[in-house]
């Protein structure tokens, strides 16, 4: 994208000038050989102030590189104290997050055992005014990759799947869809059925595998028929299209489920499944 790659050069060109900064990073998808990238992929920019101060409480320097026409700012309350943020959507259509550390903090930071999860997934070192970088450790990209679930953490996932979904059921009998909602796309949907389908992708990759956050690549890893199986999951607002989706979701996690216990070893709740499969079917007939 040649808008993003000349705003990256102009923040480049502008740090270089910039005696208050040490140090500039790229990181995060663009900087990580292994990740998806296209036009719509952000800049993510780590400043390396000798001290941020200014440059936090003043947003002034950040029409340097354009005009911007939507801006959230995080102070250093936000991240432990060790940095500050400015996430900016520029309107040449470019999103940029400036990620603001002093250098104090920063060299606090590289110097850690163990890189910190935006390290880890990868960066790359445009500017080193100090040498302060030769000691980070190297990216290992392996951060974002899916790991083989325990027993115990699949047992749990399953258990609380059919647990929640006797809550959908109640509030579609009720004609309560916000609700319902709510847990069928903030609980049930996030927290069971993407990490789920997660682990589906990865045990067919020998688990060295990542689909990105929230399951932004199942399209491209799922088979058709799976695909169109996770479709039927999704509905709007009319409670019968809610109904179906719901049943649609215990029919694919019963499915994946069955199949991961099978591949890992684990034992699958069959006697739970058919419970509340008949109290869902139940509370459906009664409407």
């Amino acid at each position: 994208m040649k808008v993003r790659e000349e705003k990256l050069k102009s923040i480049i060109e502008w740090s270089e000038k910039n005696a208050d900064i040490r140090i500039l990073l790229l990181t995060s998808s663009l900087a990580n050989p292994f990740a998806p990238v296209d036009e719509f992929s952000d800049l993510d920019i780590e400043f390396i102030f000798e001290n941020n101060t200014n440059y936090i409480s003043d947003k002034s320097w950040i029409l340097n590189f354009g005009n911007p026409i939507a801006m959230i700012e995080e102070d250093e309350s936000c991240f432990d104290n060790k940095h500050a943020m400015k996430m900016v959507l520029y309107e040449d259509g470019v999103k940029a997050d400036f990620k603001l550390y002093s250098k104090s903090n920063f060299i606090e930071e590289s110097e850690q055992k163990e890189l910190p999860e935006d390290w880890d997934i990868g960066y790359k070192i445009l500017i080193d005014k100090d040498g302060i970088t030769k000691q980070m450790l190297k990216p290992t990209y392996q951060i974002s990759i899916i790991k083989k679930p325990s027993e115990r953490e699949f047992q749990n996932l399953i258990n609380d799947f059919w647990w929640d979904t006797t809550y959908v059921a109640k509030c579609l009998a009720r004609d309560e869809i916000f609700y319902a909602k709510f847990m069928s796309e903030t609980v049930i949907r996030t927290e069971y059925l993407i990490p789920l389908i997660e682990w589906h992708i990865a045990s067919e990759n020998n688990w060295n595998i990542t689909t990105n956050k929230y399951g932004r690549l199942f399209k491209k890893y799922l088979t058709q028929e799976m695909w169109t199986k996770t479709e039927n999951t999704f509905s709007g607002s009319n409670i019968k299209e809610n109904w179906t989706a719901l049943f649609s979701m215990a029919d694919l996690v019963s499915e994946i489920g069955t199949e991961l216990s099978n591949k890992l070893g684990y034992k699958y709740p069959d006697k739970l499944e058919k419970d509340v499969r008949k109290y869902l079917t139940e509370l459906k007939t009664k409407i």
